[in-house]
């Protein structure tokens, strides 16, 4: 199945069927269902631009229009650090290949988390949604670890402990992120189904997955992909 996407519905469908997707573009030649970025023309004819603000052809609502309306679909700085969406049905293969039933309190005590992440993490846990500014405030970050926040906010999503889950519009008018554990976001079902997988049978079966996508994807790159 390889689909034009005209709008909103089209992205949808070919998520589902695809069950994950880089954000934006495919600089880093693994699959993207948008595979121009926002200062790219579309390789067909297609309404669809980025940041016009139009919520049926304009990616960038999307990935807030996702959160908003269905409860399948994660969005987050999920691959190369950078922006994603994965479906309900692929999350479990991603969470047992990256954190192989490790609870966020288990990874902090075996120091593959950092205390910068630990800092926003016990906001976020403590707070079940809380938009990007005020976890900045209530972790205790100065005007000058700005850098660390954001290092801090990517590597907790990368490991899939924490995740967006929609947008607050703050006094001035412009749209926060909104963040909640990946716990509060999926509920018991998709751990409980991470945990029949092995770290090496959920990456295979990505891995697969991928290539299925794009039979040009390089194993490096895929590796990368899987696990962070």
């Amino acid at each position: 199945m390889n689909k034009e996407i005209k709008n909103y519905q089209d992205f949808i469908d070919m998520l589902l069927y695809a069950g994950f997707t880089m954000g934006g573009g495919n600089a880093d030649g693994i699959y993207a269902i948008i595979n121009w970025g926002w200062q790219e023309s579309p390789p067909y004819d297609t309404p669809v631009r980025w940041h016009t603000e139009c919520k049926e052809t304009d990616p960038w609502e999307w990935r807030i229009r996702v959160l908003d309306e269905r409860n399948d679909i994660a969005y987050g700085k999920l691959f190369f650090k950078k922006s994603g969406l994965i479906t309900r049905e692929w999350y479990p293969y991603f969470l047992a290949a990256r954190r192989g039933g490790l609870s966020f309190d288990d990874a902090y005590e075996s120091g593959t988390i950092s205390h910068t992440a630990k800092r926003i993490y016990d906001v976020v846990a403590a707070n079940h949604s809380i938009p990007s500014h005020a976890i900045k405030q209530e972790a205790g970050f100065a005007r000058e670890e700005k850098s660390a926040f954001d290092r801090g906010m990517t590597e907790l999503q990368m490991a899939m402990y924490i995740t967006t889950n929609g947008q607050q519009f703050r006094g001035h008018g412009m749209p926060s992120c909104t963040f909640c554990t990946v716990e509060d976001f999926w509920g018991e079902d998709v751990f409980a189904q991470a945990a029949k997988l092995g770290k090496a049978e959920a990456a295979e079966k990505i891995r697969q997955q991928v290539l299925a996508l794009n039979p040009h994807a390089q194993d490096k790159k895929i590796t990368k992909f899987i696990y962070g």
